[in-house]
């Protein structure tokens, strides 16, 4: 079957979510269409491509800026698709009670397992549906112009492979592998990364060890490029405190290793990963949640002693 093809189907079948999804059909007839004629002075006899490779003013105006509202919009739902499948697992109580009452009425009470195998396959067809259009406008243009717009799109965070969401996603998996399959072809190993073997040669693999700490990540956060840390790692890089959190930073602060600034504010608590550390490395975990509590408890009193002090003008 066709990729087009698959991508209808997959997409048919959650349209009943009202998901946002990238208009494959539509931009490949654009490429289609593209009617650019490359003077043949300007073809390498030896390689049959353009000497002075340079954007197509029929494409350009049109695909990319098409692709990267459909991407964005893709992104965004998946967030809010996977914070609210979380929200449902680490609810208990009246909130829980509250959650699947809203669901009862809404005629959209979908089980976890269910809706988490949703979620990866959507994530995965959308971004090879990404990649497959790239690739096709780099083969008709004879450009490079494509793969650019991927690094772009990574470094605005709109690639879906990079989303913190999608790590706390393959975490959801492993805590609920006692269930039924959430995902065929899916294999996780943890200690001290996270891996993911998926349909069509995507692979996904996340490092978890500290790069501040060199250690394994304790109580896990991502910050908005991707790159995960200790949460008090973190906190001592962007120079805050615990108490005061991340989204108490400068928005100059920098990512400590890929130096982007404004990396800390949107950070994500990685809950999921912190429950399948914990329960995989028991010892480990108990072990670094003494040491912290030690360094939690003086950074919380120098905190609301400087505090005091403001207030009553010492």
């Amino acid at each position: 079957m066709k990729f087009g093809k698959k991508y209808n189907l997959e997409m048919e079948g959650q349209d009943q979510k009202k998901v946002s999804g990238i208009g494959y059909e539509e931009l490949k007839k654009i490429l289609k269409n593209c009617r650019r004629d490359l003077d043949q002075s300007q073809i390498d006899p030896d390689h049959g491509v353009p000497n002075d490779i340079s954007t197509c003013p029929v494409c350009d105006g049109v695909f990319f800026q098409t692709l990267l509202k459909e991407m964005s919009a893709v992104i965004r739902c998946f967030k809010e698709r996977v914070k609210k499948l979380i929200e449902r697992h680490h609810s208990s109580g009246f909130h829980k009670y509250f959650i699947r009452l809203k669901d009862k009425l809404q005629g959209n009470q979908i089980d976890l397992i269910q809706e988490g195998k949703d979620l990866i396959t959507y994530a995965l067809i959308n971004t090879m549906a990404m990649r497959k259009l790239l690739k096709k406008y780099d083969e008709i243009h004879f450009s490079k112009q494509g793969q650019a717009f991927k690094s772009q799109a990574q470094s605005r965070h709109i690639e879906i492979l990079q989303s913190p969401w999608l790590y706390e996603l393959m975490a959801f998996h492993v805590n609920l592998r006692k269930a039924p399959v959430l995902f065929d072809g899916c294999s996780v190993i943890c200690k001290p990364s996270l891996s993911c073997d998926l349909f069509d040669s995507v692979k996904l693999a996340i490092d978890l060890t500290c790069p501040i700490c060199l250690d394994t990540v304790f109580d896990a956060v991502c910050l908005t490029c991707g790159h995960i840390f200790c949460h008090m790692c973190a906190c001592k890089a962007a120079s805050v405190t615990i108490v005061d959190g991340m989204k108490a930073a400068d928005p100059k602060e920098k990512c400590p290793l890929c130096r982007e600034e404004g990396v800390y504010e949107g950070a994500v608590h990685l809950e999921e990963l912190n429950i399948l550390l914990s329960s995989s490395c028991p010892e480990y975990w108990d072990e670094r949640l003494q040491m912290e509590r030690v360094d939690r408890v003086q950074q919380a009193k120098e905190h609301w002693e400087s505090q005091c002090r403001a207030f009553m003008g010492v």
